[in-house]
């Protein structure tokens, strides 16, 4: 029973507390990509899993979020946003609590993979909800702004909580927490979120949803199959062209069906390829420093979990700032292009220093500027990417343009975290091997895997730059001055 109005939109007195269901479901999702990260030594430790696996705690849940994230909408659009929401909430519990259990490594990727399918299913009724719920526009502009305060805190969230969590509990209590969380907003949500009608759906394309999800996760197997035997092997090369064949497949049929879960047509603009492309390489370097950070701050330099959370917290906090303060601030003045190509720059260059990292490396010196440049970088180029991203769609590509770059995000996070947990494995594997007798060995070859990872991360990130700019074109001057001028008057009227 919901306390909502014949329209189906929340009576008044109970439209903030659905703000809270949503911007909690919210904010749930996103810490959870990075809530284990700090908790993965541990965790590793006490299921015993090697440095090659270790990535798949991670990538299950990008992986199956990202693959299955249109299907997600589309299965919204068929049960109803409401419905939907609910669903992907139980079940999202329901997996926080399989993951938690785990005995082993499968066991926990699973419930990690399952954790993702349902995120899939939350993820596109969240804003839809929040628009049905506030008609009044100064409360919709409030509501969305709180929510995005909300959705952006995720990450940080994540990591303070996965620190806090595994030194004053378990790590498996980083999983256990959905439990309660997903069912307090589940029982608070039954009464006041409204219920508003169902789209007109077409079919569910499950064999789209099967091609695109399995595509990725044969990639990424591959990927992470050449840490243990270099990449010229049939375990590596195997995977790797199926997946990339399924992944061709998946865009043949899309191309071919009536309604399919990605029209090639979003992909057709110069512009909106860049702006995906760009973000995809961007959390590729996000999210494998996190991966290597992490591991070097607690194996190498020692630090308790509670430490690194707070320790990795400053690239967090430099993209938040920079969010605001660049990315949104200098659009109106200077073109997309710019701010994209020069954030990947600026983000290749903090990569670049990780790259000096020495077993002797201190925090303040070398860890704590690459995460600054990392993280405004990032924040530079995410707010002018979004808005390519939607700008120029007809109203009915406008959901499925945001949800693909979304999906962009997941997978740059699956498959960067694959490549680059790979290269430090094996970069670490040949170090141990030409140096067998030197003095501190483990520590070094562990620095020197991390270091030689991020170098072909700063390699990645420099040449997209340089590509994105090529790729994107230039504004026009009519549109540009035509911006300027109404962002102008916006300013006067405010």
């Amino acid at each position: 029973m919901t306390d909502a109005g014949p329209t189906g939109e929340t009576r008044p007195e109970r439209r903030w507390f659905a703000l809270v269901v949503i911007a909690t479901a919210q904010l749930m999702t996103a810490l959870d990509a990075t809530i284990v990260n700090i908790a993965l030594p541990s965790a590793q430790r006490a299921l015993q899993f090697s440095d090659a696996q270790r990535q798949w705690v991670v990538t299950a849940y990008t992986l199956c979020f990202a693959g299955l994230l249109l299907f997600g909408g589309r299965v919204a659009d068929a049960v109803g946003r409401r419905r939907s929401f609910q669903i992907g909430l139980a079940g999202f519990g329901l997996a926080s609590l399989l993951a938690g259990l785990a005995p082993t490594l499968p066991v926990l990727a699973a419930g990690r993979a399952l954790q993702g399918a349902f995120a899939a299913l939350i993820a596109p009724t969240v804003l839809s909800l929040l628009a049905v719920t506030f008609t009044d526009q100064r409360e919709r502009t409030r509501a969305f702004a709180i929510y995005g305060a909300v959705a952006s805190s995720g990450a940080a969230a994540g990591l303070l909580a996965g620190g806090a969590l595994t030194a004053y509990l378990d790590w498996r209590w980083c999983l256990f927490v959905n439990v309660a969380i997903s069912g307090a907003v589940l029982a608070v949500g039954r009464l006041v979120l409204p219920d508003p009608p169902r789209f007109g759906s077409a079919g569910l394309d499950a064999a789209s949803a099967v091609l695109a999800t399995g595509g990725l996760a044969a990639v990424v197997l591959g990927c992470s199959q050449a840490a243990a035997g270099g990449w010229a092997q049939p375990t590596v090369f195997g995977p790797l062209l199926g997946g990339l064949a399924m992944v061709a497949a998946f865009a043949q049929r899309q191309a071919r069906i009536p309604d399919p879960l990605l029209p090639l047509r979003i992909l057709a603009d110069r512009s909106r390829a860049g702006a995906y492309l760009a973000v995809a390489t961007a959390v590729v370097g996000a999210f494998g420093i996190f991966l290597i950070l992490t591991f070097h701050l607690q194996v190498v330099l020692h630090y308790s979990p509670v430490r690194t959370g707070l320790a990795v917290l400053p690239m967090t906090l430099a993209n938040a700032l920079s969010g605001y303060q660049l990315g949104n601030r200098l659009l109106p003045r200077l073109s997309p292009r710019i701010l994209i190509a020069g954030g990947l720059l600026v983000a290749a260059a903090g990569l670049a220093i990780v790259t000096q990292l020495t077993p002797d490396s201190g925090y303040v010196a070398t860890i704590l500027p690459a995460q600054v440049l990392i993280g405004t970088g990032m924040g530079a180029l995410f707010p002018p990417a979004f808005q390519l991203a939607v700008h120029g769609v007809t109203q009915q590509d406008a959901g499925v343009a945001s949800a693909v770059i979304n999906a962009a995000t997941q997978v740059g996070s699956s498959i960067g975290t694959a490549i680059l947990n790979t290269l430090a494995v094996t970069a670490t594997a040949a170090y141990l091997a030409a140096h067998r007798t030197a003095p501190g060995l483990y520590r070094a070859a562990l620095v020197h895997g991390y270091a030689t990872a991020t170098a072909w991360a700063t390699g990645l990130l420099a040449a997209m730059a340089v590509l994105v700019y090529l790729l994107i074109p230039a504004p026009r001057r009519q549109s540009t001055e035509h911006t300027q001028t109404t962002h102008a008057q916006a300013k006067e009227e405010s």
